[in-house]
């Protein structure tokens, strides 16, 4: 239908035939009665003047009908809902910003970055009702419902992260927060290939107008660091370039540096020593994305763990355990026996009775009060000094236990504990953890904090365990001598962007811009952060987020990408106008009528 194309009801314009009675009143209205009044006519005829003329009369009669027939017209006209068509998203009210700031967004083009262009942008899409979406490793809602100059603060607030993002969130988010009809705009350089596209044809399906604004230039040049390992005292960066063309480029950690030659598309790798303290790596010249150009490696003061082993049945396996983590110096001696060297850690195992000095039980307190470790062996005829070091009151040996139970915690996580063949009844002293336990109640192994330090108690007797023929016993082994010296391995103090620390109560943690104070930070800038005596080092170390340069929208799927700008056309009613014409018109008809005497 032709007029479906012009108005929204076209049958309401059956009541314009109303302006047939109209017409008819006028055609039937009798002519008014003409009286020769003597007296005027001499001066009409003086001056030449006919005072009678049907025409103008006529016309003026006609005129009143027209204005009357054109309010009538306009008001039936805005019954019937005239339209034109526009792009949707001209006729939206609510606008939800989505602004990436995953790490990519940080890439320089043209003397500024991704980002700062994105948030320039950003500022000219608000709306009467504006929210606003920031995506770092996950979807942030920053302004729920806002005016315009909200979002636009908002925005001036925001500052790229050093994170990979997740850019499927952030529109999953935007689509929760969107009321109905509502428009999602998304700034980002669309480098993501975490699945963004399911996401934008889900909140497309739920009747949302969906623009998409790509921001992705520079990055061409891009060669960084997207991985990084650790073996023992000894870290393996892998370089990875991703230009079009060879290139050559120093990669530095201390005073150690190599050269590295990698053509397109290349990947390699280069171990360095882990520095006492730590230090920067960097990989030079930089590019037009400098945040995997370098990494944050965070180590111990001290680069190695000082262990005494006090034995008079030297144990080949504990010995050994201990022997093969790469961070412990080993010593073994047999009491009695003097030692004049401090140690981080004392273990006490298969000591005869008797022969155990009151100097070997202060090398452990002194070890605590440095804040270092203690470990105490159970073994048949405790030596009666153990009780100064132990954190559990022991009884009797018995046989045939079972284990009741292993608690989360890093020193026992993934480690399958045997039932002990042999074992001691005990009860843990005030402060002490039990990290395995018999059925009984017993501890097994358990730690407690005494003076500055920490002491275990190992409630395997090495003659009747069959823990120590276990792959996982080693293991537990250097967990132990870390946690006992209050180290923390490598990969523990160098932890990826976008991670979080969790603490037991509020820690003020130094970060790369300033201090906070919090039980929990999430890591979303490159650099050190200090809690306390620890260090950690943070670094973006993803080959995905490296992988900057991003295909362009117009070469994606359109059935996702259609429209970055979406161009349907909707109708847009101008209902109001026409009703203003009509009110217009009514007041130049009652002027009219005013100018000619009948009001």
């Amino acid at each position: 239908m032709v007029l479906g194309n012009v108005f929204l009801s076209p049958l309401a314009l059956l009541a314009l035939l109303t302006a047939v009675p109209v017409i008819l009143l006028y055609l039937i209205r009798p002519d008014p009665n003409e009286i020769d009044l003597p007296t005027l006519r001499f001066l009409n005829d003086e001056r030449g003047e006919d005072a009678s003329n049907p025409l103008l009369e006529r016309l003026s009669r006609s005129l009143l009908l027209l204005l009357q027939l054109a309010v009538l017209i306009l008001l039936v006209t805005s019954l019937a809902t005239p339209y034109t068509l526009v792009s949707e998203a001209e006729t939206v009210e609510e606008t939800v910003i989505v602004v990436d700031g995953s790490a990519s967004m940080g890439t320089e083009d043209g003397g500024t970055t991704r980002f700062a262009r994105a948030v320039d942008s950003a500022r000219d899409a608000t709306s009467t009702t504006t929210s606003v979406v920031f995506v770092g490793r996950e979807g942030d809602v920053r302004v729920r419902g806002g005016t315009a100059d909200e979002a636009r603060r908002a925005l001036g607030d925001m500052r790229v992260t050093d994170v990979s993002g997740d850019l499927r969130d952030g529109i999953a988010q935007a689509s929760a927060v969107a009321g109905e009809n509502a428009r999602v705009v998304v700034f980002s350089d669309f480098a993501d290939d975490g699945g963004w596209e399911d996401a934008v044809e889900s909140a497309r399906a739920r009747g949302l107008l969906v623009d998409l604004r790509q921001f992705a230039g520079g990055g061409d040049d891009n060669v960084g660091i997207v991985d990084q390992s650790f073996t023992g005292a000894e870290v393996t960066f892998t370089v990875k370039n991703y230009g079009e063309s060879d290139v050559e480029r120093t990669l530095s950690l201390g005073n150690q540096e190599q050269t590295l030659s990698l053509g397109s598309g290349d990947v390699t790798t280069a171990t360095f020593a882990v520095p006492t303290g730590g230090g920067t790596a960097t990989l030079s010249p930089g590019d037009s994305f400098d945040t995997d150009d370098t990494v944050a490696i965070a180590a111990p003061e001290e680069a190695t763990i000082d262990v005494l082993l006090l034995t008079n049945d030297r144990n080949q396996y504990l010995s050994t355990a201990l022997s093969v983590v790469p961070e412990v110096d080993l010593t073994v001696r047999s009491p009695p026996a003097n030692v004049d060297e401090t140690y981080d850690v004392v273990v006490y195992s298969n000591i005869e009775s008797g022969r155990l000095l009151r100097g070997n039980v202060e090398d452990g307190t002194q070890a605590l009060e440095r804040g270092g470790g203690v470990v105490v062996q159970a073994q048949e005829g405790m030596p009666n000094r153990y009780p100064e070091l132990l954190p559990v009151d022991l009884g009797e040996s018995v046989d045939g236990t079972s284990i009741g139970g292993v608690a989360g915690d890093e020193l026992t996580r993934d480690i399958n504990f045997p039932p002990p063949e042999r074992a001691f009844t005990a009860e843990p002293e005030n402060g002490t953890r039990t990290l395995v336990g018999l059925t009984d109640g017993s501890p097994l192994i358990a730690t407690a904090e005494q003076s500055n330090g920490r002491v275990l108690y190992y409630g395997y007797m090495e003659d009747t365990s069959s823990f120590k023929y276990n792959y996982q016993y080693p293991v537990f082994w250097k967990r132990a001598m870390f946690y006992l010296a209050g180290r923390d391995p490598l990969p523990e103090l160098n932890r990826p962007a976008g991670d979080v620390l969790r603490f037991a109560e509020e820690q003020t943690v130094t970060t790369p811009s300033g201090e906070v104070t919090t039980r929990n930070i999430r890591l979303d800038q490159t650099g050190f952060y200090e809690v306390g005596s620890r260090r950690y080092g943070v670094s973006l170390t993803s080959e995905s987020e490296s992988a900057v340069v991003a295909e362009p929208l117009e070469s994606r799927d359109q059935s996702v990408v259609r429209g970055r700008e979406e161009e349907r056309r909707v109708p847009d009613p101008f209902t109001e106008w026409v009703v203003l014409g009509a009110l217009g018109m009514s007041v130049v008809e009652l002027g009219y009528l005013r100018q000619r005497g009948d009001l």
